[in-house]
């Protein structure tokens, strides 16, 4: 029995080391540099993002804060950096809503991207915009799915690559609307812009900074956005549910991540100063002057949007055939 007792208290001693210099990281957090990891190429929504608040988060911090690109194989090799880095809160990825696509597409993941990573917050929402050339007969949205129906299987749609969200979120749309179209795919998203313009596609899912240049200069008609509200950069264009599609919401998003099990104060820290940061006028207005819309969100919150539409992705993916590779 002693020796039981001496061995407890052994065991409750090493627990009570370990766990205080843990606490004293998270106390003090951050005393070095941070890196941000962007898993794409510069120049994309992400990367944008990071830099725009680096400089901020670094005086906010009070430590330098390094943005570093990390790019291939869809994002996954950058985001798999930060799932496997120390969770300490100095390793962290800005990704956007593909995120949340890639599980379904590939069937040999590296790490688990519901369970490996940790949400942060959000640093922008945006809806994805439902546009049609301007050389097809439609200017609404039940328009378009009317000319649709009335040619089964004729209509195309754009997407800057197979198994792209733009991809996903048509198929789930014509899933819902009852019609079916024809994917084109191009490799990128200018390339499909320019095909929409040109009328060699028809319809197409994008991004409010693809999309709002050709819209404003009538080479594009805007038939719906995707948020739950109007974008605040197109309030003239109606949504999905008051366009007849109720609970059906497609979202551009850009977020930041941490590696999972780093200490929940740490990530308090870096939500409160995010939250601080896309609260600035300054901030905000050159979200703005790209066409896209600063904002937070809690951990908790930023957790259920990936957990939700990883489910919703496997399940269009199911449903329409789209097969992981």
């Amino acid at each position: 029995m002693k020796s039981m007792r001496i061995a407890a208290a052994a065991a409750s001693l090493l627990t009570t080391i370990i766990a205080i210099p843990q606490a004293a990281r998270a106390d003090d957090y951050p005393n070095h540099a941070i890196r941000i990891i962007v898993p794409f190429p510069p120049g994309g929504l992400n990367d944008n993002v990071a830099r725009i608040i680096q400089p901020y988060l670094s005086q906010k911090l009070g430590q330098p804060v390094v943005v570093e690109n990390k790019s291939g194989a869809s994002g996954i090799i950058g985001t798999d950096a930060v799932a496997k880095a120390s969770a300490d809160g100095y390793t962290l990825a800005v990704v956007a809503s593909s995120h949340t696509v890639v599980p379904a597409t590939n069937s040999t993941m590296p790490f688990d991207t519901e369970h490996d990573l940790a949400a942060v917050s959000l640093l922008l929402r945006d809806p994805l915009m439902f546009v049609a050339s301007a050389k097809v007969p439609a200017k609404t949205l039940k328009d378009f799915v009317a000319l649709a129906k009335a040619q089964p299987g004729k209509l195309t749609y754009a997407t800057p690559g197979t198994d792209s969200q733009s991809h996903f979120v048509t198929e789930l749309f014509d899933g819902r609307a009852g019609i079916k179209m024809v994917q084109v795919p191009y490799r990128g998203g200018a390339p499909s812009v320019l095909s929409l313009i040109s009328g060699e596609t028809d319809f197409g899912v994008l991004s409010t900074q693809l999309s709002g240049p050709q819209i404003k200069a009538g080479k594009l008609i805007p038939l719906a956005s995707g948020g739950d509200t109007r974008s605040p950069h197109f309030p003239d264009v109606p949504t999905l549910a008051e366009s007849g599609y109720p609970k059906f919401e497609a979202l551009q998003w850009v977020g930041m991540l941490a590696p999972a099990k780093t200490p929940k104060d740490v990530i308090a820290k870096l939500n409160g100063a995010l939250r601080d940061i896309l609260a600035m006028p300054e901030v905000k207005a050159r979200f703005d002057a790209q066409g896209i819309t600063a904002a937070a969100s809690t951990p908790d919150d930023f957790q259920t949007l990936i957990s939700s539409e990883i489910k919703q992705w496997k399940d269009v993916a199911a449903a329409s055939g789209i097969k992981a590779h």
